[in-house]
């Protein structure tokens, strides 16, 4: 294999890692996944030459100022701080601003419990015991040059620890903010409930001005123990030139349970793979993702689920709205191992296409080498129905409404799950933001 040119150098890496104060053993990390990531390939998507993306803009590390207290951010963050009729803001929050984390919160009670949500570079530091039997442990460095360098350069995101038996009944929340257009963001997301714990995380992403190319390479590692519930939702909304490359990964053991909730509402290219890995017997992943691309957009969502334990059972259902130039490739994969017996796989992929420049591809694939199984799936691409929208403008509805209502019709079976009604609200807002409605 050919030695690749990477945006990076050691000394860079070194850099990163000092200004962390970071373990012997993270350094170490870091310096052998830039070795990787000077000879592996990047990774092959279907459909989609993202050799052809400005993957290089990696940016500076810039070391994050701690804050007492939420404040000075964006108009759109403050609104998405707000919770209820109140106005208060949740209890527990998580703000990474750029390279870093800026400002972190846990409720006494919850810290009591033995909770632990803070920055992932503290907690290498202070819960090495916890974070390093993890950490690159779902998604591996060797996987291709993007996981290899996001191994190499992660910076900051958030850690999550769960202990056994605990039940967090609110959710954590976690709002990560781009406003320097020359920064490193690489944040790293790493979720641990033991078993029969249960969790809820909503994390929101966005960015603030700039027109200089930048590269975010975030990744997201779930571990969930025997009996564990973990419920995560996430919406990315980063401006045009921001490249997104965004992996998520959850490892379930038995009777273990994951629900994903994902919108794709960026700008700008977006490559993102939300898999789950079934490894316990009773393990069940449920994941819904929705996606709108506008202008000449380029979006590869890839939504995967592995059987590997018995009785296991995988949902995924993904949509997809489309106009002006912009293009999706929308791929579903249900793998089902021998050994799987019992095993259930149900997917369904769906695009809208609203302009007749508009592309999209639903690629469902079953995988399958089990015989005592059950698996489905189901795809359709298509424009808005002219009849449907005759038949509403027949009951006095304008043509505009009418399309809104078909449109926020596709999309509802997914946002209604959103687990936090102004995180709802906010995801509906940037739909109409981005469909020019």
């Amino acid at each position: 294999m050919t030695t690749q040119t990477i945006p990076v150098d050691p000394s860079f890496v070194r850099t990163v890692s000092s200004l962390n104060a970071e373990p012997e053993w993270m350094t170490s990390l870091r310096l052998t996944a830039l070795e990787m990531a000077e000879r592996l390939e990047l990774p092959k998507l279907e459909k989609t030459r993202i050799d052809r993306w400005d993957l290089d803009s990696v940016g500076q590390y810039r070391k994050p100022s701690t804050l007492t207290e939420a404040q000075n951010l964006p108009e759109q963050a403050n609104l998405l701080l707000q919770t209820g009729e109140n106005g208060k803001q949740l209890n527990a929050l998580f703000l990474h601003r750029n390279s870093g984390a800026s400002f972190s919160r846990l409720p006494d009670e919850l810290a009591a419990q033995g909770v632990i949500f803070t920055d992932l570079a503290t907690a290498v530091r202070e819960h090495a015991d916890l974070v390093r039997p993890y950490f690159m442990q779902a998604v591996k460095a060797e996987e291709n040059r993007l996981t290899a360098l996001h191994a190499a350069t992660w910076s900051g995101g958030a850690f999550v620890y769960i202990p056994k038996n605990v039940v967090v009944e609110k959710p954590l929340q976690a709002l990560f903010i781009t406003d320097d257009e020359e920064a490193l963001v690489s944040p790293h997301v790493l979720i641990v409930a033991e078993a029969n714990s249960s969790v809820t995380y909503v994390e929101n992403y966005l960015s603030v001005g700039g027109n200089v190319k930048q590269v975010h390479n975030g990744m997201v590692e779930i571990f969930a123990k025997d009996g564990a519930r973990v419920q995560f939702a996430s919406v990315h909304d980063l401006r045009e030139d921001i490249t997104d490359i965004s992996y998520r990964r959850a490892v379930l053991h038995s009777d273990a349970k994951i629900e994903w909730v994902i919108g794709e509402l960026n700008n700008g290219n977006t490559a993102s793979e939300t898999y789950s890995l079934l490894e316990g017997k009773g393990s069940e992943s449920d994941a819904k993702v929705i996606c709108v691309g506008t202008g000449k957009q380029n979006m590869n969502i890839t939504t995967r689920a592995r059987h590997i334990g018995m009785n296991t059972n995988s949902d995924m259902l993904t949509r997809a709205v489309m106009r002006d130039e912009s293009t999706a490739i929308i791929n579903g994969i249900t793998k089902i191992e021998k050994g799987a017996t019992f095993a259930n796989g149900q997917q369904t992929e769906k695009v809208l296409m609203l302009s007749p420049q508009a592309r999209g591809d639903a690629n469902p694939m079953l995988l399958i080498d089990e015989n005592e199984v059950k698996a489905y799936h189901a795809a359709s691409i298509g424009k808005v129905d002219q009849d449907m929208i005759y038949y509403l403008m027949s009951r006095g509805i304008s043509r505009e409404q009418a399309t809104r209502l078909i449109i926020y019709g596709f999309l509802a079976p997914i946002v209604e799950q959103i687990p936090i009604a102004k995180l709802e609200e906010q995801l509906k807002h940037l739909v109409e933001r981005k469909l020019g409605q």
